[in-house]
């Protein structure tokens, strides 16, 4: 099911946006749902909480510009489809440094939204997101694949590193770390290029030879007779099936 998340200041474009977007969910058939926010900071609050899919962002908000809000998102989210709607063509140069997936100007059009909605659902995975439930000294914790940039396995346990760059550790792990990773791996933008890491491929800046580099500056090894293997499953990733 497809979750929309739609962001703006005035109550009436953000009525209107949300009813068009429930609109065309209903004329494509697709199950969905439409949350609407007022607020950057209640979106921003809600993120933490669940993902969503497609983000319709009003660019122009007196209390955090869509551009601080689309970076906030894509910190928490490197699959996220962004679309920005805005009254002002000219800030779309700057709404290009976290990657939308398309800038519509205000009124908006219906086939205009359309349009860029059906672009969007192609590129969302709506199924329910991997996930990996973990024992930790606080207690079990179940961490959203979205959520989770790489881990490593260190001295019996593992270690997370989360995408707001938190680390969470769990206790000694009663199986193998191949075993423990399995669940992620099943997801398609997660790989193991070394036997003691599993690394979230969505979260990747470069890689080379001797590893991955994510966003936040996290280094991820890559042995090196798996390079050759890593890099085709890399560029798959990025060039046929990747956001």
């Amino acid at each position: 099911m497809v979750r929309i998340a739609v962001c703006d200041d005035s109550e009436t474009e953000l009525r209107v946006i949300a009813a068009l977007a429930e609109e065309y969910l209903r004329s494509c058939g697709a199950a969905g749902t439409v949350r609407t926010f007022s607020h950057p900071d209640a979106l921003l609050r809600a993120c933490e909480l669940e993902s969503f899919h497609i983000y319709l962002l009003d660019m122009v908000m007196p209390m955090l510009s869509g551009l601080e809000l689309g970076r906030g998102i894509r910190r928490q989210s490197a699959d996220a489809q962004i679309i920005f709607i805005t009254t002002e063509p000219g800030f779309a140069l700057d709404a290009y440094a976290v990657n939308p997936l398309h800038y519509l100007i205000k009124p908006v059009r219906p086939d205009a939204l359309f349009s860029a909605l059906e672009l969007a659902m192609g590129k969302v995975n709506c199924g329910e997101a991997a996930a990996v439930t973990i024992r930790t000294k606080d207690g079990l914790r179940t961490l959203s694949a979205d959520r989770i940039a790489c881990c490593e396995y260190v001295r019996h346990s593992v270690v997370y590193t989360m995408s707001d760059g938190g680390l969470i550790e769990t206790l000694s792990l009663r199986e193998s770390f191949a075993e423990h990773a399995a669940p992620l791996l099943r997801d398609r933008r997660f790989i193991q290029p070394h036997a003691s890491f599993a690394v979230n491929m969505s979260f990747a800046e470069r890689l080379d030879k001797a590893g991955f580099t994510l966003r936040g500056g996290a280094f991820v090894p890559v042995s090196g007779k798996l390079y050759a293997a890593v890099r085709d499953a890399y560029m798959k990733y990025r060039l046929g099936e990747g956001a």
